[in-house]
């Protein structure tokens, strides 16, 4: 955070209005209902009615308006993750839910380690999955924040149609202040198109039933492109100055493991020549490193699009992964 901007954020929250039930007399909450009704036969006295029990959080809209902190640099940000006391509860995780994670990886084809990882950066395997009513957090950002309402009342769409589903009681399930949910933080709009009733016992409980868990997260990999068994990324170094040239920090895959090498780019892999891959940069505590990712890091950037995040849950993973293989010998 800027430390200009501190007092005006703390004058702000000085004056922050109560939180207070939502008008749902409101023309645009009447547009909602209206339009839910048409396109997805929603009963309207129902959906007024829950709509009515929302509470509208100011608070919530002036946390995320706030400035952005300053951008962490990967020596930093990493530190937050690879921690011992983050490996250790993600060993501990693996060896209770092995069997879960085993199921999911066969049937997905999606490596373990990676999926306990996401649950490691994302909840610290379920201790800090949010404590704001998804039904405020989405009504409150859906009409009272301009700048991303379509977004927001899109996925306040998708968590009615949750609700109607019968996939989660719209009253009581608590998420993030942006309407993330259980142990892997999935939006309502993920939810719903990624969420995995493993255990058939009709319901997809992301929060207390971890075979549906680690399934939904296997999931969303298998559908977002996880290539089983090919490693995320690997350091690089710069035979040529000029290669510098190419690292970006924009995530795409701009480039091939051909073109990297013949620009002077050194790394290690067995992928073919023509496979697509990035350069990254990143700011090390000793200088600049290197990084060259490729589809399964691309793919962990569509959970979170900062390559930091990326790289964090790729070396937890490895980092739990090596102690689980360990412990087993």
């Amino acid at each position: 955070m800027h430390l200009r901007s501190m007092p005006i954020i703390a004058a702000a929250l000085a004056v922050a209005p109560p939180a207070s039930a939502l008008d749902a007399s409101r023309p645009e909450l009447q547009r909602f209902v209206a339009q839910m009704n048409a396109e997805f036969g929603t009963d309207e006295k129902w959906l007024t009615h829950l709509l009515e029990q929302a509470v509208a959080q100011p608070k919530i809209v002036e946390t995320i308006s706030r400035p952005a902190e300053r951008v962490r640099p990967w020596y930093e940000y990493r530190e937050i993750f690879l921690t011992d006391e983050r490996v250790d509860a993600g060993v501990d995780y693996w060896r209770a839910h092995d069997a879960d994670l085993q199921q999911a990886a066969q049937r997905f084809d999606v490596d373990p380690d990676v999926i306990v990882a996401i649950l490691g950066v994302e909840t610290f395997y379920g201790r800090t999955t949010g404590r704001y009513r998804v039904l405020d957090s989405l009504t409150t950002l859906a009409f009272d924040y301009p700048p991303r309402s379509d977004f927001f009342r899109s996925e306040l769409q998708e968590f009615v149609l949750l609700a109607r589903e019968g996939s989660l009681d719209p009253l009581t399930v608590t998420g993030s202040y942006a309407g993330a949910m259980g142990l892997p933080q999935f939006i309502s709009s993920s939810y719903r198109r990624f969420s995995v009733d493993s255990d058939g016992d009709g319901r997809r409980d992301l929060w207390t039933d971890n075979a549906d868990v680690v399934a939904s997260v296997a999931n969303y990999f298998r559908e977002h492109g996880w290539v089983r068994g090919e490693s995320p990324i690997v350091p690089a170094r710069l035979g040529k100055p000029e290669a510098a040239a190419l690292a970006s920090d924009r995530v795409e895959l701009a480039h091939t493991v051909t073109e990297l090498r013949a620009a002077g780019v050194e790394f290690d892999t067995t992928l073919p020549g023509e496979r697509r891959a990035m350069l990254l940069k990143l700011d090390g505590r000793n200088g600049p490193e290197y990084w060259v990712g490729f589809r399964n890091f691309y793919t962990i950037t569509r959970y979170n699009r900062s390559p930091l995040y990326a790289l964090a849950v790729h070396q937890l993973g490895t980092a739990i992964a090596q102690r689980v293989t360990a412990d087993a010998k």
